[in-house]
Parts: C-alpha cells; structure tokens; sequence
C-alpha cells in the first residue's frame, strides 16, 4: 500500500499546549480535519500488555532482544546492530516493500524509530510522524514549525537527523534551538526548553540521547559565528536544567565553570573567546552504563584558522575531542584529542560505537570513532588510553599516529602558513555524519567513506583584524575549496574495517561519493543506501551483494530494523539532502530535483510486494528565456562572492543545485526584482526553508540576482 493517502492526527484543543508554548508549537491547521482516532489506533498497534511508559532502559541496552530500535543507533552503544536474524543472508533476496508514505518537502536523511509496533520518522525541520508499523498507517503528526522560528539560524544546516525515545516520551531538537518533549500517544507536547541563545548562529540538528531518566542535546553553528560549545543534560520527565559542559573555555576574566576549563584556558592563546572558540557538540553522544559515562565528540574550531583563533598557540582543548563525562554530574572524566591545534574542519563529531574487542589475547572495552581525518581509533574507554589508529582512507597530512604520545605526526606545511595545501581528507572528512555499524559477530565496522581532497590557504586575510562576519559570515578565516580536478576525487566507498587487525577486510565502490549511513544485523547483513536511488543489503562477511532495491530516489538516511506483528521489518527514508547537495555538478548529474524527486518513508519484510508510485524521470536543468540580461560582468563578481558567503551550501557549487535547493540557473524567480526580493529580504519562502536575508543591501541583492541571471545564461549558452 501506499500510507500517503491514510491521515489521522490529533485534533484536540490547541489550548491544551503546555502555558509555555508559543504559536509556533500549535501544529498545522490541516491537521485538525483528520479524524481525531490516533490515541485508539496507536494504543492498538502496540502489542498486548505493554505498558509505553513503563521504565524502559532495558530496551536501550546494547543486550536487548531488538525488538525495537528506540535510539538512533538502537542502543547506549551506538552500533547501529540488530541481533534479528529472521531477515538473513540467505533470504535476503525475498525482500519485498511492505509499504511507502510520500513526504511533501523537507530533508529526508534522519534516523527513524521504532517502539512497540509503532515507527517514527522525522523529517525537514523536526516534522515528526508516527506511523503503525505493519501498515504504513499515519498516527499523528507534529510540526514545532522551527524554520519559521529559527530566523538567522535557518541559515545554517539542513533539517533534523534523528529524534530520541523513553518511557512514553519522544524528544526532538529544533533549528531554532528547542529540546521538546511529545507523549508518543498524541503527538502532543509535553515540555520544551530553549538550549540555545536565540541571537547567533547556533542550532540543533543532531538527535538527542536518553540515558537513566536523562536527556542530553547539544547543538551546531561554529562554522558562521562567534559560538562557544556546550552540551546540556535535561530531567527527560520534566525538561528542568541538570548540568552543561563546555566544550572550550570562556572569557578568563569571568572565570571558569570547572576545573576543566580553567585547564584547557592554559592551551589557548591571544583572546579565542572573542572569536567564540567552537566545539560544538552538534552528533556524536555515547553512554555506557556500567560506568555511567557519556562520551561526547567535539567539533572544529571557531574560526577553524588556528592562526586567527589562538594566536598560532597551544592544543586548544577541547576541541576535536573524544571526551568522557560523568553521565550524573557532566564532570570531566577524560578526554583524547584527534587533532590537536584543529585547522581544517577535522570534526571528532562522528558516532562513536563501543564494543568489546579481544585485543592482544585479552577482551578491552573500547570506543572507536572514524573521524573526518581520515585515521580510524580505537580507545580504551574506561581510561582513555589510544590503543590503535590506522588510515581508512587516503590520508597525507601525517605520517602516523604516534601511540606513544597519541599525536599525530603532521606532515610539514598543513597549516598553510606559508602556501597553499592540498590535503586528502578535506573538510568533508573521510567519514561525516551518516553513521557506520559495528557487528560483534563478525567484528567488522562497516563505513561510509568517500574520498575528496581540499585545497587551504590564508592569503589575502588580515590575520590580525579579523572578525566573523554578520549572517553567514566570511568563511573560516582560510580560503578552503573542493579539489574536484585531482585524480581519484569525489569517489565513494563501502570499507568493512577490522578494528584489531587495523585494516580493511573488505571494500565496494559506489557510483558517487555521498552515500548514506549503515546497518548492520545478526543475520549476516548490511544493509546501506546509495546516492544513485538503490537500498542494497551486503553479506556483512564477505561483501557480496545479497540484494538491491530502486528507490527511485538517493537513499541517504541511515536504516533500522525491529519487529512488529511478530515479523521482521526494515524502514529507510529515501530523498537527496544534507550537505552533499553544495557539491554541484558532481552530484546534479544523478538528476534529483528538490522541486520533484521522491522523498519517502519506505518498509520492508520479506515476500512483501507493495509498489512504490512512479519516479520522476531525472532531472537537468532546462535553460530559461531572460530577455532583458545585460552583462555587468564587476557586478557579477561581486555577486558571485556573495553566493559562495549566502547560497551555495544549499544551492550548490556554480549554481548547479543537487537535489537538496531549487536550481536557480532554471527559475524565473531571479529575472524579476520584486520577486526576488520577496524571497531573499522579506522570507516569503521561509516556512519551506529558505531563510530571509534581510540584512543585505538593496546593492548586494542587486549584484547577487545579476550574478544568477549570468549563470542562467551560461545554461542558455551550454556552458
């Protein structure tokens, strides 16, 4: 079947919101013509004699049956591991669509849910749906309406990347910055706290993580502002405030939150806190039990020019870092550094999966982490201690890493101090966000990894006098572009990486170099989407390809399974997002159109044979008549630097868009002024996701819109 045509919501009164509640939580008018049956409907699709606000954290532990897949990586562990085996290698091939639900805008790349019978699915910006599991039935729908609510901070980022579960209560983070608390019977909120100062350009788009009766979020945005990070820890019953840690020390003249702090001060120089110093907290959180610990993956460097920050000083702690917090009080247990004196956007911000590795003839309980650099770690995770790291991917900006002292031997002039550098990995990292798997039965990770070399250098920047830059700023304080022309640039893998051998087991070539995130199960699977539109399931020992499905659009989400109605099911979001779309023409040429391409929720079970709805052909941008252009090739220039500062991450490189933003070479919105303005300064589009830019000037719109028609006439012209 095909859910999109099956709605019920809940209709009660809107007063009933919490007092705190602002318009913007009311949900959408529509939903209130749906018949107001989800409580009864949910309460049915949950198997008999569960109680959903029981206490649950057995669900959650990295021994649980896998019935339900209640956390984004399923368990504390993060591993992205189910011990199902209904579905198998050897069945596999009987895999059929159960049924689909057609998504009308918005990212769809987030983790889903799924607890006693019921899946949840968030899409866009914090747009959450819960749906009956065996039918592909729409429960409810709750819409925080955040992009309307973000103002500045909708500039940055895509949408949300997964929800979190407990005790009856599903927890979202929002652009604007809300942590929000549903009742999963309704849909309806119960708490929400802001997290974020309301006036930079912070915002969350990271699920957050539940841990004994906690909630932790933390939070992006130290790429375009002034940010300092922190992650913060909520009473999930009550959304009431337990503790915060930062990330990176404050202004010394107002002293210090922590020991901690006033520690990582004396490995910094000049005066970061002006520049806001970063490491922001914005995916990575692991929890074990049995030490009560939260691990915790930093970010970047605000700016990322070390030069600019820190006065070319010091390791500038905590900055991309693992760091283990005592998960009752948020105090400083340990912490390791990925890369001390961080320069290149080389985030510690990937999942961060622990298992128990027999290591040397004994078992260690360990935390691994593939990084953006490139090397792939492996820690002890109650002391901390470096116990293995090893290149996945093409690496040469050091030689090593030195287990002796944990650094890494750099390679001479990575820090662009005195020329320009080509460095493999760029600042989109070997690995990014989309989460890898660990399997204990064959004690493989399974990663998605692409290899695409950057170039940096800071010339032509006042290393001295520089400041960051209203709206989205000017860049990082370096000059950093995609070295798309090298040799084995934007290519795409699948590795199995033996995390005690320190190698690859083995290795699949994809078509394009941005592929989703992984999953892997006890019936010798995985299971990971690919940016051509295929959902493809691998025999997790070997590599064989055991099945492949057409999705009919890029399938980038990472996937889950669990068991419903006694059978085994597999959901997976499909639809072309996140930051691959900036990428331009190497992405454009699979031919997903934002305006048109199939964005979905799609269930699987073997023998299913539902059908997915026709796809739309694929897409290329047709050229658009503009017979009043005139060349003004200096106001051009100048427009084209204000697209790379404004547009291009979502609208990608040259104007080419992927999938993620409308293609502006082919919209007429850009030969019509007051169109254009009604977009770009007043937000007429902002409920969709397109921020306002209120703060450019009559002249900077000008030139910007110039510069779009240029680029529409290239497409006329074949260029």
């Amino acid at each position: 079947m095909n859910g999109s045509n099956t709605h019920s919501a809940n209709c009660s009164s809107k007063a009933a919101l919490q007092p705190r509640a602002t318009l913007i939580l009311i949900l959408a008018t529509n939903l209130c013509a749906m018949q107001p049956s989800h409580s009864a409907a949910l309460a049915a699709a949950v198997p008999p004699g569960t109680e959903l606000a029981a206490a649950d954290s057995g669900r959650i532990r990295d021994g649980s049956d896998g019935n339900d897949w209640s956390a984004f990586g399923r368990t504390y562990g993060e591993q992205h591991y189910s011990p199902l085996t209904e579905i198998n290698d050897r069945n596999v091939a009987h895999l059929g669509l159960a049924w689909s639900f057609d998504i009308p805008y918005g990212t769809t790349v987030a983790g889903s849910l799924a607890v006693d019978g019921v899946v949840y699915v968030t899409t866009g910006y914090s747009v959450i749906r819960a749906f009956e599991a065996t039918t592909g039935r729409l429960l409810w729908l709750f819409d925080p309406h955040a992009a309307e609510a973000a103002d500045i901070k909708l500039r940055q980022g895509w949408g949300n990347r997964g929800i979190a579960y407990a005790d009856g209560l599903l927890y979202t983070g929002t652009q604007d910055g809300r942590l929000i608390a549903l009742d999963v019977l309704t849909g309806k909120p119960v708490w929400q706290v802001m997290t974020l100062d309301a006036q930079d350009g912070s915002f969350i788009s990271g699920p957050p993580r539940v841990f004994d009766g906690k909630v932790a979020i933390g939070f992006g945005g130290a790429d375009s502002g002034p940010v300092r990070g922190y992650v913060t820890a909520y009473d999930a019953k009550t959304g009431r405030q337990l503790w915060r840690f930062y990330t990176v020390p404050g202004d010394p003249g107002k002293g210090f939150e922590n020991a901690a702090m006033k520690r990582a001060a004396r490995t910094w120089a000049g005066q970061w806190w002006k520049h806001g110093g970063g490491g922001t907290v914005w995916n990575a959180m692991s929890y074990d039990p049995d030490t009560d610990t939260l691990f915790i993956g930093t970010g970047n460097g605000a700016p990322w020019n070390y030069r600019i920050r820190s006065a070319g000083r010091g390791d500038n702690l905590f900055l991309c870092s693992i760091v283990a917090l005592n998960a009752t009080t948020g105090e400083y247990k340990w912490h390791y550094q990925v890369n001390p004196a961080e320069s290149w956007d080389y985030t510690a911000t990937m999942d961060m999966p622990l298992a128990t590795l027999t290591i040397d003839g004994k078992p260690r309980q360990v935390i691994m982490q593939a990084p953006k650099n490139g090397f792939f770690y492996v820690l002890d995770r109650v002391t901390g201690k470096l116990i293995s790291a090893e290149p996945y991917a093409r690496v040469n900006w050091a030689k090593k890493i030195d287990l002796s002292t944990g650094r890494p031997v750099e390679m001479p002039g990575i820090r662009y101090e005195k020329r320009p550098v080509t460095m493999w990995p760029g600042s989109e990292g070997a690995h990014n966000w989309l989460p890898m798997s660990f399997n204990p039965n064959t004690g493989l990770v399974y990663i998605p990894v692409y290899d695409l070399p950057y170039r940096y250098d800071d010339l032509g920047i006042n290393l001295l006098h520089w400041a960051h830059l209203p709206g989205n700023g000017n860049g990082n304080g370096v000059n950093a572009s995609v070295a798309m022309d090298l040799p084995g640039a934007a290519q795409g893998r699948l590795i199995a990486w033996n995390p005690v051998a320190n190698k690859i087991a083995w290795q699949v070539p994809m078509p394009s170099f941005w592929n989703g995130g992984t999953m892997t199960t006890a019936g010798n699977l995985v299971f990971q989407g690919r940016a051509d539109g295929r959902f493809v399931a691998y025999r997790a020992d070997t590599g064989e390809r055991a099945w492949i499905f057409d999705a009919g659009s890029a399938v980038l989400a990472p996937p889950i399974t669990y068991r419903a109605g006694g059978r085994q099911y597999v959901t997976v979001l499909s639809g072309f997002g996140a930051s691959g779309g900036v990428f331009g023409a190497s992405v454009a040429k699979l031919g997903w159109d934002s305006r048109t391409q199939a964005r979905r929720v799609m269930t699987f079970v073997l023998d299913g044979n539902a059908m997915l709805p026709v796809a739309p052909q694929p897409h290329a941008a047709q050229p658009i008549a503009d017979s009043s252009y005139v060349t003004a090739p200096k106001a051009q220039q100048r427009g084209a630097l204000t697209y790379g500062r404004r547009c291009i991450q979502c609208h990608g490189m040259d104007v080419i868009a992927a999938g993620l933003a409308p293609d502006l070479r082919s919209s007429p919105i850009p030969q019509s002024a007051s169109a254009f303005d009604a977009i770009v300064q007043q937000g007429a589009l902002v409920a969709r996701g397109m921020p306002r830019f209120a703060d450019l000037s009559a002249e900077e719109r000008a030139e910007l819109r110039q510069y779009l028609r240029s680029r529409s006439r290239d497409l006329v012209a074949g260029h």
